[in-house]
């Protein structure tokens, strides 16, 4: 196994010596939890909900907000050094099993909120943890492993769901048995993660960060990934829901969000040897219009390959472009990586708290969820085109 044997790094039992391997699998682990059931299994669970509970479209859409308004929060929360040596006790257990246990809007939305925002907190404690270590011992395959949890989480998610489909009836409230089913779940990563998890991540004592100095790159990279966070969000909340209301058949909506979750979970293992080809700023954009595609595929092919010509496309693209975006950040701002970071997933944050309140209200008002995914797959493009002029400039 690979260790790194020249570090003072402390291991949860105290060891001096890390495990990458474990470290990358309780990163992933946590990232399946906080990110793959945290904040997408609301996607295959939401049809249920809209039988069971009923909620309407603007109503999913609605909550599906309140979510990222959350995580929103406790990015902007999560910047502070207040949980420094605490990362491991963040939980989503309590907020998974509370969406089994009301059928108020409003409810749903606030628990959703608390939901978002202690994703983000495990996204950033987690990532500081995994990451730095990755980075001091110079694999950066653990990043692409630890990346890799959210995708892993949807897949597992969307076979839970399907599965507990079989056994409870959506009329009769087997929505309920989705979330504590995720409650489960997140119970078993946070046993995993608090046992392998290192206990805190390797500190550069860097001093300060400087103010960012804006130019015109950094510019239209933080309006691209804002918008970006507008196109993906629309397809990421509802392509399940979008399979149920084209009468794909159960079988569809299950592989759908399966082939998103499986494909995300290998694609920057995919992207890297990409990145050497095209360069950064070649691989944002190229990842940007493949995931137009996709999206526009999910409305416009034949009922029976849409969704999961666009499940599959979605999977192999939305976490490249999350993290290639980042890195590209970075290397535009090298003096203040963690600002420019800050700043872009604020800018990301707003995107995808208006998409799916708009895409909701557009789709009650429609009848169906085409305009909506139309106008996100003109969003991307437009993400691709913002960036495309100053691609020479990305280092």
């Amino acid at each position: 196994m690979l260790q790194r044997d020249n570090g003072p790094m402390l291991a949860p039992n105290n060891d001096n010596q890390v495990n990458l391997v474990t470290t990358a699998f309780a990163g992933a682990v946590a990232m399946a939890a906080a990110m793959g059931f945290g904040r997408f299994s609301f996607t295959p669970i939401l049809p249920g909900m809209m039988v069971g509970v009923p909620l309407s479209a603007a109503d999913a859409g609605f909550i599906a907000s309140a979510n990222f308004v959350g995580y929103l929060v406790g990015a902007v929360l999560g910047a502070y050094g207040w949980a420094a040596g605490r990362e491991r006790l963040v939980a989503l257990l309590s907020l998974l099993a509370a969406m089994a246990a009301t059928n108020s809007v409003p409810l749903f939305a606030f628990i959703r909120f608390l939901a978002g925002v202690a994703s983000a907190f495990t996204l950033i404690f987690a990532s500081a943890i995994v990451l730095s270590h990755g980075a001091a011992a110079g694999n950066d395959h653990v990043q692409a492993a630890h990346f890799g949890g959210p995708g892993a989480g949807i897949a597992i998610s969307s076979v839970m769901v399907f599965a507990l489909g079989h056994v409870f009836d959506d009329a009769a409230g087997g929505w309920r048995a989705d979330w504590i089913g995720g409650a489960l779940f997140c119970l078993i990563s946070l046993v995993v993660a608090w046992a392998l998890l290192p206990k805190e991540p390797v500190r550069s004592g860097q001093a300060k960060e400087p103010d960012l100095v804006w130019n015109r790159p950094m510019v239209l990279l933080t309006l691209s990934y804002g918008f970006f966070g507008f196109g993906y969000v629309i397809t990421a909340t509802f392509l399940v829901a979008i399979a149920r209301m084209s009468a794909s058949g159960p079988i569809v909506e299950f592989l759908c969000w399966f082939v998103a979750g499986l494909t995300a979970t290998v694609a920057l293992f995919v992207w890297k040897p990409f990145v050497r080809l095209l360069g950064l700023g070649g691989v944002y954009v190229t990842a940007l219009i493949i995931e137009a595609i996709g999206v526009l595929a999910t409305v416009e092919l034949p009922h029976s390959v849409a969704p999961l010509i666009g499940g599959v496309l979605f999977g192999a693209t939305f976490l490249a472009i999350t993290a290639y975006g980042l890195q590209i950040g970075r290397r535009l701002s090298p003096d203040s990586p963690r600002r420019i970071l800050a700043l872009m997933t604020a800018a990301f944050g707003v995107g995808q708290i208006v998409g799916p309140v708009v895409a909701g209200w557009i789709a009650q008002a429609t009848g169906n969820f085409v305009l909506p995914t139309i106008a996100a797959a003109i969003v991307l493009v437009f993400c691709a085109l913002l960036v495309m002029p100053v691609m020479k400039k990305i280092p």
